[in-house]
């Protein structure tokens, strides 16, 4: 019963912020990108000489990779807050996603891989979003009943959304750690596998709130200190997952998910 109820306040929220929700949503995700093409623009001279020392590619190399960073981030944003070529700008956010993993070695560390998948799984949650079927990206691909390539991309997102909680798991046991780590672990588990999707995503949109205004308050550290870059670099990067989830709650589970099957049954 009370599990019902709070699906039935979940539905009454829905109702209510379900005009401009996808929106908020489309803001939060996009967030990260934004604060990195303008970290871009500020930051030119430190970014350009920290690529050519780290991979001796020479200064105008270095260049063209910050500049390719600061326009593909700013201009993807552009595009996807204004509704304009939305699956173009999301595959230039792919590509910069992967120049940054190639670039600044994320690739062997295993907390950024995966935070780095999680945005990859909040865009391929716009590009649900965006995607006409008739106008796929995926024309030519048959149709496995409801596995169209719009669930599947739901599908993706979600899985992949959920590996951004598994960066934040404790390992002490200490009673917090220990009830955040099983509240958090079953609601990844029932984003991912799509049942009670959307009071799940957004029970755990507001866990996240929590943790990231508690744990990534950047602007209470002085702007000089180290921690002061890397406390906002997560604020942002936990906000653009909260966007995805975001999209969950608003777009729902999709095709492939345990709430659909429900109601075949």
């Amino acid at each position: 019963k009370r599990l019902n109820k709070l699906v039935r306040r979940a539905g009454s929220f829905l109702r209510v912020t379900k005009h401009y929700l996808p929106h908020v949503a489309r803001l939060c995700l996009v967030s990260t990108f934004l604060e990195d093409g303008i970290r871009m623009w500020f930051q030119w001279t430190e970014q350009s000489e920290y690529i050519d020392s780290t991979w001796s590619c020479g200064r105008f190399l270095a260049t063209i990779f910050v500049l390719l960073n600061l326009l593909g981030q700013l201009g993807g944003c552009v595009l996807i807050l204004s509704r304009n070529f939305v699956q173009y700008a999301c595959f230039g956010l792919f590509g910069v996603i992967a120049l940054q993993t190639v670039a600044y070695s994320i690739l062997w560390d295993l907390k950024f891989l995966m935070r780095s998948l999680a945005l990859g799984g909040g865009l391929l949650l716009l590009l649900a979003e965006s995607r006409e079927e008739a106008r796929s990206v995926f024309a030519g691909v048959p149709s496995l009943g409801q596995s169209s390539p719009k669930h599947l991309l739901q599908l993706g997102g979600r899985v992949l959304l959920v590996l951004m909680f598994m960066t934040l798991l404790h390992l002490d046991l200490s009673l917090f750690s220990v009830l955040h780590n099983l509240v958090g672990t079953a609601l990844v588990v029932l984003v991912a596998v799509g049942l009670k999707t959307k009071l799940a995503a957004l029970t755990l949109v507001a866990w996240l709130l929590c943790i990231n205004f508690y744990f990534n308050a950047f602007w209470t550290v002085a702007a000089y200190k180290p921690i002061h870059d890397f406390l906002k670099y997560d604020f942002f990067q936990t906000t653009s997952v909260i966007g995805g989830l975001l999209l969950v709650v608003a777009l729902g589970p999709g095709g492939v998910s345990m709430d659909e099957k429900k109601k075949e049954w």
